[in-house]
């Protein structure tokens, strides 16, 4: 073994135990909360030194928060407004983005800096005009009012239109010497080829759509309505802040966006969108 490849060795090896140390650091607040979850009522979980496994593991926990209170529907809720929200922004994101990106038009420039200054503007600032808003159209306490400011994103448009200015510009040649018209040809051409920009979007939009808070807290005061969100916060108040089974809320309302990340991850690669072109 020559000199200069047992040193990549242990370049490497530093760099999978550094890469080991970061993920066991940013793996541990879940992992507390999971062993917390599973703890029994007889178990201290304030003691010193922190007891890491439960002594005596549970389910308990789960099966009391979700017998007395409709979890069930928490989770229908918040996977309504969660599939809806993604829906809306990859059709309306990818339908702003593909005209700045790919067409020539006055003032396209202008629209593009306009959209993508609104980023800079807290939601905090626009969230009264938007409750008025929403008590004006009746859409208080219903799943439109909660996904209303969500339908689009600035972030959304900006990241499929510098997607869209990636996609070799044969390939929408090709496309209108077949005759394919301008909607044809994001449908057919262009969605295709931003495929993995498509996934993280609906990545990004899901877990901030299902742990959103606040917006969810100001629209809603019936209890059918509420999302997980709401439903966690809801058990400190019934349960006088028993941690074990706000630690089960908690898991419940993250296993679905480790889940649904699980499964998109593997769509979140470079595509070969010239893969058609030659030369």
């Amino acid at each position: 073994m020559s000199k200069k490849s047992g040193k990549q060795i242990w370049q490497r090896f530093w760099t999978y135990i550094l890469l080991s140390a970061i993920a066991l650091v940013m793996l541990f607040p879940l992992f507390w909360l999971i062993s917390t979850s599973l703890k029994s009522s007889t178990e201290n979980i304030f003691g010193f030194p922190p007891q890491l496994f439960p002594t005596q593991p549970t389910i308990e926990n789960y099966i009391k928060i979700w017998q007395a209170n409709p979890f069930g529907q928490y989770l229908w809720n918040s996977l309504i407004v969660a599939i809806l929200t993604v829906s809306f922004n990859l059709l309306f994101c990818s339908l702003a983005a593909y005209p700045l990106a790919r067409l020539n038009f006055r003032g396209r420039d202008i629209i593009f800096a306009i959209i993508v200054s609104t980023i800079m503007i807290p939601f905090q600032i626009v969230m009264i005009p938007l409750y008025i808003l929403m008590v004006q159209f009746g859409l208080r306490n219903s799943y439109l009012g909660i996904i209303f400011p969500s339908l689009a994103s600035a972030f959304g448009i900006f990241l499929l239109r510098q997607a869209f200015q990636g996609v070799p510009k044969e390939l929408e040649e090709a496309a209108r010497m077949d005759g394919c018209s301008e909607l044809g040809l994001w449908w057919h051409v262009m969605i295709p080829a931003v495929r993995p920009a498509l996934v993280t979007l609906a990545i990004f939009v899901f877990i901030g759509s299902w742990s959103d808070f606040l917006w969810p807290l100001i629209v809603l005061d019936r209890p059918e309505y509420y999302t997980l969100p709401l439903g966690v916060a809801k058990l400190a108040g019934t349960f006088s802040l028993d941690w074990r089974l706000i630690a089960a809320g908690s898991v419940i309302s993250i296993a679905p966006v480790l889940l649904f990340f699980i499964l998109m991850q593997r769509y979140i690669v470079p595509n070969d969108s010239g893969s058609g072109v030659k030369g």
